[in-house]
């Protein structure tokens, strides 16, 4: 399980906040470096002149066999299908262990970078940084600064959701809290090692979500971006949705420049925060 160094940029001020940033499937850090940071506000400037504070910090994954394309591709987990996600489910399984672990990794070195001022560090990029949030108690004990999701979806969202329907309406938002993280983390647990203890602090799953789709996206559906919504709110995460059509890369990306002052401005509000 090797996984190649991250793409980073230091800030060219004083480093206060950070934001890592997960690559899509067939991608790597460097290119979605390139990609996502040459994008433009409305006031024609990137991210990175806009932020000069920040550190920027874009992890690759390692190579892994695609079901899909048959051939090994740079992915966080293997996936036989996006128009049906439940399909061969068990290959999920192994990548999102693997990337959880690695994405977490990487959390608490960039929280020891700054004194563990969870508050100054966002964690983004399209699905997988959804499952290291829910699997994070435990490992960071205080809400992030933010999590920013675009054009992603939420593996095992389905049985997620037919879980929370069936708790009792009677528990309060930490049970409920509590047992969703649980039924996620239980997904990736290795059999062979006992359970960690529960633990009390749930409160990482108080970090505030900006989540973007394009609804015109082709390749994951704008209801498996609305599906990963629903199943945050059903813990009160407190959720920011943006929908729009007509970005590049046939609807698959963000939109320019509307989708990157909506990040910016998501990123600004709780750097102040």
């Amino acid at each position: 399980m090797t996984f190649p160094p991250s793409r980073i940029i230091e800030p060219e001020g004083v480093h206060t906040h950070t934001v890592i940033l997960l690559h899509g499937r067939g991608s790597n850090g460097h290119d979605f470096a390139n990609e996502f940071l040459s994008g433009t506000t409305s006031g024609h400037k990137t991210l990175l002149e806009c932020l000069p504070n920040v550190r920027w910090v874009l992890p690759t994954s390692r190579l892994r066999r695609s079901t899909v394309f048959d051939e090994d591709m740079r992915t966080w987990f293997d996936a036989s299908s996006l128009n049906d996600i439940q399909l061969d489910q068990e290959l999920q399984v192994q990548g999102l262990k693997e990337s959880v672990s690695y994405v977490l990794s990487i959390l608490e070195e960039e929280l020891e970078l700054l004194d563990w001022c969870c508050d100054r560090v966002f964690l983004g990029g399209i699905s997988q940084a959804l499952w290291a949030l829910l699997c994070a108690p435990g490992q960071v004990d205080a809400p992030l600064a933010g999590l920013i999701g675009f054009c992603g979806w939420l593996p095992f969202a389905h049985e997620a959701e037919a879980m929370m329907k069936q708790l009792d309406p009677q528990l309060d938002t930490l049970q409920r809290k509590r047992l969703v993280s649980e039924f996620f983390r239980n997904v990736i647990a290795d059999p062979a090692i006992p359970p960690a203890q529960p633990t009390d602090n749930l409160s990482i799953l108080s970090t505030p979500v900006f989540l973007s789709h394009g609804q015109d996206d082709p390749h994951v559906s704008v209801n498996l971006g609305r599906q990963a919504a629903r199943v945050l709110q059903g813990i009160d995460i407190k959720v920011e949705g943006q929908e729009f059509a007509g970005a590049e890369a046939d609807g698959h990306w963000v939109k320019e420049p509307e989708g990157f002052d909506r990040i910016l401005q998501f990123i600004q509000r709780h750097c102040q925060q």
